[in-house]
């Protein structure tokens, strides 16, 4: 964060879903046209995550960044998460919590739901900055296809007693630390132990299992398909699309990210490092990009 960065307000949000009024974090800061900062979906994601990047655009932008229902630190019911679920949370951020923004920052998962959010109403969308987007959650990326027994991978770490212990063996220290050198940052060293504790703070908080589970087995996916994901990026007005990433990201998702950006019609930035979490470990490189491209916005 640099010394000139306007003062961080954090506050409460109410949304129901399922029957049940549930409550969720977000961040403010900054004054100037309005951007929304979403953080990727991921078993250690939380809207602290933008901090780095949300700090020196809320020197030009009033800056707001959640956390997606589910995930965060706070302690969260037993909600069986689904797309839908959280496609109905997005449309009631854009219209109830910060409607109209000029400008919305979305990272890894969140920029395929802002695809499928805009893929009806293209000419709604605003400026859109989509840093390292993808659309299919870690297992299936790696099998290249989502069987049937993930859902029992997702029935077993719900289930009352033997469901945190199983969410623990299977998301441990070891396990963040090497699924963040492996995916996530390009530098090990980054990754030190108060970032590890703050990680681990939001793997650990009660309820985590069941939004992370499920990102990770692919049941939060906002495609099915990699054509469906395409099809709402060719969708969108070719001018009001960025897409950054960088040249480290791991080679499956580099694939589909190309694609995306070829169904789009832009031409990526692609920053010279970087993996999925750049835009935490690269904040500096991907503000500048990203406000290099927003000079216009007013």
């Amino acid at each position: 964060m640099t010394e000139t960065a306007p003062a961080r307000h954090d506050e409460t949000s109410r949304w129901s879903w399922g029957g049940q009024d549930l409550t969720y974090a977000l961040t403010r800061q900054g004054a100037g046209p309005r951007a929304l900062l979403l953080p990727a979906l991921s078993s250690i994601s939380t809207r602290e995550e933008m901090a780095p990047l949300q700090a020196p655009l809320s020197e030009r932008f009033e800056t707001v960044a959640p956390d997606w229902p589910g995930f965060g630190t706070a302690e969260k019911p037993h909600v069986a998460w689904t797309p839908a679920a959280m496609a109905a949370w997005l449309d009631h951020l854009l219209s109830r919590v910060d409607p109209d923004p000029a400008l919305i920052v979305a990272a890894g998962h969140a920029a395929g739901y802002l695809l499928r959010h805009f893929a009806d109403t293209p000419a709604r969308a605003p400026q859109l900055a989509l840093v390292a987007p993808t659309w299919r959650g870690p297992l299936p990326t790696m099998m290249g296809r989502r069987p049937g027994w993930l859902s029992r991978v997702r029935a077993a770490v719900d289930m009352q007693v033997a469901g945190p212990a199983l969410y623990t063996l299977n998301l441990n220290g070891l396990v963040i630390r090497r699924m963040a050198k492996g995916h996530v940052y390009a530098d090990p060293a980054w990754l030190t132990p108060a970032r590890m504790d703050a990680k681990r703070r939001v793997s650990r908080a009660a309820g985590a299992r069941f939004a992370s589970v499920r990102f990770v087995t692919g049941a939060l996916d906002p495609f099915e398909t990699g054509d469906d994901a395409r099809a709402a990026a060719a969708a969108m007005p070719r001018g009001r699309v960025q897409m950054i990433w960088g040249a480290e990201t791991p080679r499956k998702s580099k694939a589909e990210m190309e694609a995306l950006a070829a169904a789009v019609g832009v031409t990526p930035t692609v920053l010279p490092h970087g993996k999925l979490g750049l835009h935490e470990e690269f904040a500096d490189d991907v503000s500048a990009a990203i406000l290099g491209h927003a000079a216009d916005i007013e």
